[in-house]
């Protein structure tokens, strides 16, 4: 079966871009390729800085011949429809229709409509032009002729290689023309080492002649290459390559043929932070540092990975880094010098002139709402409260520091180093710099209780402001990260074992506050998302909302969790079943007479044994679940729900619930309305699905 090669050449493509690019051609082709009918076996793409590949293997070579009916008017009708009908289908006259009978609605015009397959040539060459010309670039520019004509591409295209046929025989060029660039099945090597066109026919040649021309077409391949080569050459100093996995996917971005080298700075720079250093050689010259094995502290030398293969030895390339490198960590030590001669207090002010959000204040408000909040919260967090007061008040000064105002990435913790550098208690320096955590599912959280009151209110602050001013997530935005606000109170309250009423929680991040329980919705839904991955179904977290009042979340969690423990077994599967039929009969019985049965049980109309064992069984089983939540003991009030199984099973299989008399009757339904009641204790099982 054929197999075809498209490359589209251009000028460098922006590494952040490549690897999605690489994804979008060959989701585009090979679904432009099945839309018409064709198949495959396979499909790899590619992307270095001027190429993107995509090799198709085993593609049909022609599509199928299709014959469809198409349905029409019955006969008889009027001329304007025959007409459609004739246009739509293709045909000419009416005769050209057959007659087909339905036995309800008569005589109906049907139009047999034969496509003939089409050769996987034809296919292509109208389907490469249309992909290139609507390619979704994040960023594009316009190329060739000005006006509507002209080409829009990240960056100038030159050439487009387009080769089709099988491995026996010599593939043919798919020709085809976009905006004046003719394909062809010709392409260049690297920019310096291999820059002569030469011809591909198929894969294989092509990524051989890549090669031999210094251009390394898989980029993983390229990465692999640079972190091994940077680690034997670090390996050789008596040094270890600090990795970068972000870095690194860049760096194989930037290259086609890449020389990995070392350059050195001075010994002096070695006083500012480590991540001070490593965050200007990386995002000013895209190299990553290295460390001393013994001593696990950064070395004074760093790895830059080049796309030439120098006749120095890359002496001149490695000098040229060196220069700049010691330039920007001289800019670097500049600005951490005037930091710690500043001071991290005597910097408030400009949070005066810092907005938040228009709606919201300055950051100065933020601070004070801060102060005040992680005050209040510190005692449930069993934190000082004049130490979280102090380190919330201390969180934000870093963000006008030069430091953070040049690499706003180190925000926080640049904080904690001025923290201590001017003597601040070491729990207020580590609230500064973790109270912006947990930013993902797998980010730190804060375990120190002054980090952990700093980072509620942080969180907790931004939550009820942007609730207040009606700036909520919806679907997929979410522009100020409330979602991952909300799943950090929950992984702090969690994982630190902190009681919290979220609801007086909002109240004293904004007292006016009137949307708690809407904003408690969006909590539950997090939690939901946060307990799925522990195997907490989402149900069992509607279960024990359903309650209502519910918004202590290490509670909920650990109701949830035994619910589900509980649900687990056959004593809850069945116990959950019986609840359920108890409530239709209930449901259908109070939609029929339009009553509710929540009267008391009478002793006198319990008349069968299993009815009263059951109302036995229910006094006792509330109790003891009663007495077990108000322990928070909820595995203790699974148990004693447990305790219902067996009198539920043999009321249901002994005892006529609409009995003929009607205080019996009604008697009957008030018990299943305390088995519902009862359930109660621990969840909503009306909640629970499966």
């Amino acid at each position: 079966m054929p197999d075809l090669l498209l490359e589209l050449f251009s000028e460098e493509i922006p590494a952040r871009m490549q690897r999605r690019a690489a994804d979008d051609l060959k989701k585009l082709i090979t679904n432009g390729l099945v839309d018409a009918g064709l198949t495959y076996e396979g499909a790899r793409a590619f992307a270095t800085p001027r190429r993107l590949t995509l090799a198709v293997s085993g593609c049909t070579a022609a599509s199928p011949d299709i014959s469809e009916e198409r349905k029409g008017p019955r006969v008889g009708a009027p001329e304007k429809a025959l007409a459609g009908f004739l246009r739509g289908a293709g045909l000419s006259s009416i005769d050209e229709a057959t007659i087909q009978t339905d036995p309800k609605k008569g005589d109906f015009y049907i139009a047999v409509i034969n496509k003939p397959g089409r050769k996987a040539e034809e296919i292509i060459a109208e389907l490469v032009p249309d992909v290139v010309r609507k390619f979704p670039w994040p960023k594009s520019q316009k190329w060739g002729e000005a006006g509507e004509g002209a080409l829009k591409w990240v960056r100038p295209l030159h050439s487009i290689l387009c080769t089709f046929g099988i491995e026996t025989e010599a593939p043919e060029v798919i020709a085809f023309e976009v905006e004046g660039i003719r394909s062809g099945n010709t392409t260049q090597g690297h920019r310096f080492h291999g820059k002569e066109d030469f011809e591909v026919k198929r894969f294989e040649d092509y990524e051989a002649g890549l090669k031999a021309r210094k251009v390394i077409l898989d980029m993983d391949a390229r990465k692999d290459i640079i972190l091994e080569d940077a680690k034997t050459l670090a390996f050789a100093q008596g040094l270890e390559l600090v990795e970068d996995a972000g870095l690194l996917e860049e760096v194989g971005g930037l290259v086609e043929w890449p020389v990995v080298l070392m350059g050195s700075f001075d010994q002096e720079f070695l006083d500012m932070p480590d991540e001070v250093i490593q965050t200007s050689i990386r995002e000013h010259q895209k190299c990553f540092v290295l460390k001393d094995q013994k001593t696990g502290k950064l070395a004074n030398k760093f790895i830059l990975v080049s796309n030439l293969i120098a006749p120095d030895d890359g002496a001149t390339i490695v000098a040229g880094n060196e220069k700049v490198v010691r330039a920007r960590l001289s800019d670097a030590k500049f600005f951490w010098e005037t930091d710690l001669k500043t001071g991290l207090e005597t910097r408030l002010y400009k949070l005066d002139n810092m907005v938040f959000h228009e709606k919201l204040g300055t950051q100065t408000e933020r601070v004070n709402r801060l102060v005040a909040l992680a005050t209040a919260l510190a005692p449930s967090v069993g934190a000082d409260a004049d130490l979280a007061g102090r380190a919330a008040k201390l969180a934000k000064a870093d963000l006008v520091s030069d430091m953070v105002f040049e690499f706003p990435e180190l925000q926080g913790l640049m904080g904690r180093y001025y923290a201590l550098a001017q003597n601040e208690d070491a729990s207020v320096a580590d609230a500064i710099e973790m109270h912006y955590k947990p930013q993902g599912p797998s980010d730190d959280v804060p375990s120190n209780p002054v980090a952990a009151s700093v980072a509620l209110a942080d969180k907790l602050d931004l939550l009820t402001g942007f609730w207040a001013i009606d700036e909520k997530p919806t679907g997929s935005k979410d522009p100020f990260a409330l979602r991952r606000a909300a799943l950090g109170v929950i992984r702090i309250l969690e994982d630190n074992v902190i009681r919290l009423n979220l609801h007086k929680a909002f109240a004293l991040a904004r007292p006016d506050f009137e949307q708690g329980d809407d904003l408690m919705g969006f909590f539950a839904d997090r939690l939901s998302v946060h307990l799925k991955d522990k195997g907490v179904r989402h149900d069992l977290i509607d279960a024990v909302f359903g309650l209502g009042g519910q918004d202590d979340v290490l509670m909920i969690i650990k109701r949830a969790q035994a619910l589900g423990d509980f649900l687990a077994s056959d004593d809850g599967a069945n116990l959950l079943a019986g609840y359920r039929r108890a409530a239709n009969i209930l449901r259908a019985e109070e939609k029929k007479s339009g009553l509710t049965y929540e009267g008391a049980i009478e002793g006198a109309h319990l008349l069968e044994a299993e009815e009263i064992a059951l109302a036995a069984a229910i006094g006792t089983a509330r109790a003891d679940a009663d007495e077990a939540v108000a322990k928070e003991d909820f595995a203790a009030a699974m148990t004693a729900l447990s305790t219902l199984r067996a009198p539920v099973d043999a009321f249901f299989d002994e005892v006529l619930v609409n009995d003929e008399r009607p205080e019996v009757r009604e008697n009957r339904l008030n018990m299943l309305s305390e088995i519902r009641a009862t359930t109660r204790a621990v969840a909503d099982f009306s909640k629970i699905s499966g």
